[in-house]
């Protein structure tokens, strides 16, 4: 009986999950398609330069507490409103210093543009506080139905904003004041819709239980995003708002198609773990049903939005976006086993290894910055190729630390991943050598790509009688039922 409710809240939490973010990358997608086409690439550019400020601003306001209250048993309301009350006064904090800051930083790019422009991105951040300790309880709580519909709102209304702010001549801070809604409406929302409330009762005492745990966070999270945003800065410094807003453009296609694997794994993976940590074989079991959906999912999203991407480049954002196709594919390669990751540090985390993780973060971190400064001389694609290289040499790191937590090797986990890897290359090949030779027209090739591939992929899935796919299929029929 608990394993079938553990299996039935998984299977809940990976269906809220896949239709929240299946919602919000189609509603990114119509709203990016249409900022796409009235802005142009050093637009996008400019707000990016920002990227990294508000990413580190952001981590050290949330501090690893949705984490660490993740992790904790037993949870009381004074453990939820310390958590409040620091980081939203943390986000009063940090916006002072950066909005005092912004000369500071157009200084450093030759941008006096980015005064005002920075001192609207960072708003996100003093919004964002009110939200932390509301998303922790939903996310501890596996309220994943909740928070999709928090999300596609929070999408809707920033979407509308930035789209309206575009037409009207607004630019780049059409983007700047989108993000800043978005992340404003949704921290809003979940403090007014979730159970829990915050009080006028100011003891911090409880952070010091989570500290241990959240503090190594803080200091992995901080070095994700400067590891992560790095390209940013040193293409803003060293290349044009335009080149910066082409490598921008190639990443957020993947980084949309990534969140929705993504961000199904992640809204369940901590919580179920944590709930059979004490049963090891069980755990494995677990881990190794989620390594095949997320593989099931992720190859042909990722790996087919690198097959289509100068299809789909050329008919929604128009020629003047086609350099960033070669940055697009390189990104999707590796976003296709991104999920990976997210896996791996989630048993890490579900086991309290805030260390490993830390130090596993500076490792590949290290790696990254150094290929970003050894290669920005030779062009933004190498540079890129050289972080893509970092980050699978850092997957093997997680592994090796994951095997030796619940003993699961790496032949198991190619096991568990190739069948699906070798049935999307099968489809991509066969339609490749269709379109190649029989088509010509770009429309008729992109629908033939996406149409043709599907149904050979799934067709193999079904003579090869797929288990996830069974049972994918099965759920949705009884919730449709």
């Amino acid at each position: 009986m608990a394993e079938q409710t553990l299996k039935e809240k998984t299977a809940k939490g990976l269906f809220w999950g896949g239709l929240s973010n299946g919602v919000q990358q189609v509603l990114n997608l119509v709203f990016g398609l249409i900022l796409a086409r009235i802005l142009n690439a050093s637009d996008y550019g400019m707000v990016g330069m920002l990227a990294i400020f508000s990413a580190i601003a952001s981590t050290i306001q949330e501090s690893g507490f949705t984490a660490a209250l993740t992790n904790q048993k037993e949870i009381r309301h004074e453990d939820y409103n310390a958590v409040f009350w620091v980081s939203t006064l943390t986000g009063v904090l940090f916006y002072l210093i950066l909005f005092f800051c912004a000369p500071l930083i157009a200084k450093f790019y030759d941008k006096p543009e980015l005064i005002s422009l920075s001192r609207v991105v960072f708003l996100g951040f003093l919004f964002g506080g009110f939200g932390i300790s509301s998303n922790a309880y939903l996310f501890k709580n596996l309220k994943v139905k909740e928070r999709a519909k928090i999300d596609i709102v929070s999408l809707l209304c920033s979407g509308t904003v930035g789209v309206t702010l575009a037409l009207n001549g607004f630019a780049y801070y059409g983007l700047a004041i989108q993000t800043t809604t978005y992340i404003g409406v949704g921290s809003f929302l979940k403090l007014y819709f979730a159970p829990w409330k915050p009080t006028f009762r100011f003891d911090f005492r409880p952070l010091k239980d989570m500290f241990g745990f959240s503090s190594k966070l803080i200091l992995t999270n901080i070095f994700t995003q400067i590891s992560n945003n790095i390209f940013s800065v040193v293409l803003g410094k060293f290349y044009s708002p335009s080149q910066v807003g082409f490598y921008t453009q190639g990443q957020k296609w993947m980084v949309m198609g990534g969140q929705f694997t993504g961000g199904m794994i992640n809204s369940v993976a901590q919580p179920i773990l944590v709930q059979v940590s004490k049963n090891k074989d069980r755990q494995v079991k677990v881990f190794r049903k989620m390594l095949r959906f997320g593989a099931f999912v992720s190859f042909p999203l990722m790996l087919g939005l690198a097959f289509i991407s100068k299809e789909f480049i050329l008919i929604f954002l128009g020629t003047k976006w086609l350099p960033s196709v070669p940055f697009l594919q390189l990104f999707c390669i590796w976003g296709s086993i991104g999920f990976l990751v997210l896996l791996y540090t989630s048993l890490l985390m579900s086991y309290g290894k805030s260390d490993i993780y830390l130090f596993g973060t500076v490792f590949v971190g290290c790696l990254q910055i150094l290929t970003c400064f050894l290669l920005f001389r030779f062009g933004i694609f190498y540079m890129v190729v050289g972080y893509l290289i970092s980050c699978f040499i850092g997957l093997s790191f997680w592994h090796y630390f994951v095997n030796k937590l619940i003993g699961i090797k790496l032949i198991q986990v190619i096991k568990d991943i190739f069948p699906y890897l070798f049935s999307i290359l099968i489809s991509f090949s066969i339609t490749f050598f269709v379109c190649d030779y029989f088509l010509i027209d770009l429309y008729i090739v992109f629908v033939t790509k996406i149409l043709l591939s599907a149904v050979i992929y799934f067709f193999i899935a079904g003579i090869g009688n797929s288990v996830i796919l069974r049972e994918s299929v099965n759920f949705l029929l009884k919730k449709r039922g």
